[in-house]
C-alpha cells in the first residue's frame, strides 16, 4: 500500500506540473482561448497573434534624440569628436612609435630575464610600470603639445593642421632629442637618404624641423632599441657572473648533474633584493631621458 500511495502523488504531482507549464506557456504565447465542447480552441480567429516576447527584440529609435547638426557650432562639435575618435585609435601606436615606452619595456623584460624569473613579475605588471613611467617622462613634452596646440584648437585660435603640426614638431623635438643623447645620428642619416635618393654628406647638419616625421620616427624607433639593448646587456652581466661562478664550483665539487640555475637563482634573487634593483634600475631609466 506504501509504494501505491507513493505512486499515486508522483503521478498527480506529474500532472499538476504539466498543467502549470502549458497554462504559461498558453500565456506567453498569446495562444489561450476558451475551450468549446470537448477542450477544443475556439476558431474565431485564423491567424495567430504575435508572440508576447516580440517587443522586447526591438531595438529603439534614437533618431529622434540625435538632431542633426544645423549651425555652425553643432557642426564643429561633430568634427571635435570625430577628431577625438580618431586619435584614440591611434593611441597604441604612437605610445608604441613617438616615446620611450619601447626602451622602457625592453629594459624590464631582459632585467626579468636575466633574474631567471622569466615569469615573474607577470606581463601585465611590467606593462603597467612601462606606461606609468613613459607617462611621467613624455610629461613636459605632453605639456607642451596640450599648450602649444590642443588648447589654441579647442578654443579655435588656429586650424587642425597648424595644431597637427605643432604637436609633430615637439614629438619631433623629443625623438632628436633622444638619438642625439645616444649619438645615433646615422640612423637619422640612413632613413633620410633613402627618402630624398641621395648621398648626405657627412659635414652636413641635421634641422630638426626639415626632417619629415616618416623620417624621424623609424630613426628614433632603431635608436631606441639599440639603447634598450645596451642597457639590457649591462645589467644582465653581474647576473651571468652569478651564473658563471655558481656553474664553475659545481664542476669543481663534481655536480655536474645538478643545474646551476637551481643553486644561482636565490643568489641572484638575494643580491638584486639587497642592492635595491628595481628602484636603480627604474632610476636609471627616468635618468636616460633627462
Amino acid at each position: 500500500m506504501a509504494s501505491r500511495h507513493g505512486s499515486c502523488f508522483v503521478g498527480r504531482r506529474a500532472a499538476a506540473i504539466a498543467l502549470s507549464f502549458a497554462t504559461s506557456a498558453g500565456t506567453a504565447y498569446g495562444q489561450a482561448a476558451p475551450a468549446g465542447s470537448g477542450g477544443a480552441p475556439a476558431a474565431s480567429s485564423s491567424v495567430a497573434p504575435a508572440p508576447a516576447f516580440d517587443n522586447a527584440l526591438r531595438i529603439p529609435d534614437v533618431g529622434k534624440w540625435l538632431t542633426p547638426a544645423s549651425d555652425a557650432q553643432g557642426v564643429s562639435s561633430s568634427l571635435q569628436i570625430l577628431v577625438l575618435l580618431t586619435v584614440l585609435t591611434l593611441v597604441p601606436s604612437i605610445l608604441v612609435m613617438m616615446t620611450g615606452f619601447p626602451r622602457i619595456i625592453i629594459v624590464l623584460a631582459l632585467l626579468r630575464q636575466a633574474v631567471g624569473t622569466p615569469q615573474l613579475p607577470p606581463g601585465q605588471v611590467l606593462l603597467g610600470l612601462s606606461l606609468f613611467v613613459t607617462i611621467l617622462v613624455m610629461a613636459p613634452t605632453w605639456h607642451k603639445i596640450h599648450n602649444d596646440a590642443v588648447a589654441p584648437y579647442f578654443a579655435q585660435e588656429m586650424g587642425q593642421a597648424e595644431a597637427m603640426g605643432r604637436a609633430g614638431d615637439h614629438l619631433k623635438e623629443f625623438m632628436y632629442r633622444q638619438i642625439e643623447q645616444a649619438g645615433n645620428y646615422e640612423d637619422v642619416y640612413l632613413f633620410l637618404e633613402y627618402a630624398q635618393d641621395r648621398s648626405i654628406p657627412e659635414d652636413e647638419e641635421i634641422v630638426v624641423g626639415a626632417v619629415p616625421t616618416t623620417v624621424m620616427i623609424p630613426a628614433f624607433i632603431l635608436s631606441e632599441l639599440k639603447t634598450a639593448f645596451v642597457m639590457g646587456f649591462r645589467i644582465y652581466l653581474p647576473f651571468l657572473v652569478i651564473d658563471m661562478v655558481i656553474a664553475t664550483i659545481l664542476v669543481s665539487m663534481g655536480m655536474m648533474m645538478l643545474p646551476p640555475v637551481l643553486i644561482s637563482l636565490p643568489f641572484k634573487i638575494l643580491l638584486f633584493v639587497l642592492a635595491d634593483g628595481w628602484h636603480l634600475v627604474v632610476e636609471t631609466l627616468l635618468n636616460s631621458f633627462a
